[in-house]
């Protein structure tokens, strides 16, 4: 049974006209086709491995760290990039979980007692923090 493409016109009332014979984007499936017939294996071992690996739900979370040792995770990823593996502060803050988990409680212990504790909260931009200073001597 052979269709016919017709042209779908607009009403009166509608802005623009459509046509049934738009013209077609490559799919997916060709796309796909063309990057496993270049590499027969990549595909399948790509499917392979996202059906072992589990989707992790994300979390997003702030806090508040020193400048020093902000500086610290800047340091860290210029000495990633010099071992030819660039980091994100993201990935080098979950090695550093990692590492620690993977501690035994005494040297955990240890490594947790060697950072000070902080003020929990947003700190005070400087600029408002000297003028409720100069209000409160007021």
């Amino acid at each position: 049974m052979a269709t016919r493409k017709s042209t779908v016109t607009a009403s009166p009332g509608t802005r623009t006209a459509r046509t049934a014979t738009a013209p077609k984007r490559p799919s997916l499936a060709a796309a796909k086709r063309a990057a496993t017939s270049v590499a027969p294996d990549a595909g399948s071992a790509t499917r392979a491995l996202a059906a072992s690996k589990p989707k992790h739900k994300l979390v997003r979370d702030s806090f508040t760290i020193p400048k020093g040792e902000y500086a610290v995770l800047g340091d860290l990823k210029q000495r990633a990039v010099r071992l030819s593996f660039p980091a994100k502060k993201s990935e080098l803050l979950r090695a550093g979980i990692a590492a620690l988990s993977a501690m035994s409680d005494k040297a955990f212990l240890a490594a947790v007692a060697a950072v000070p504790s902080l003020k929990t909260g947003r700190p005070k931009n400087e600029a408002a923090a000297v003028a409720t200073t100069l209000a409160k001597k007021r």
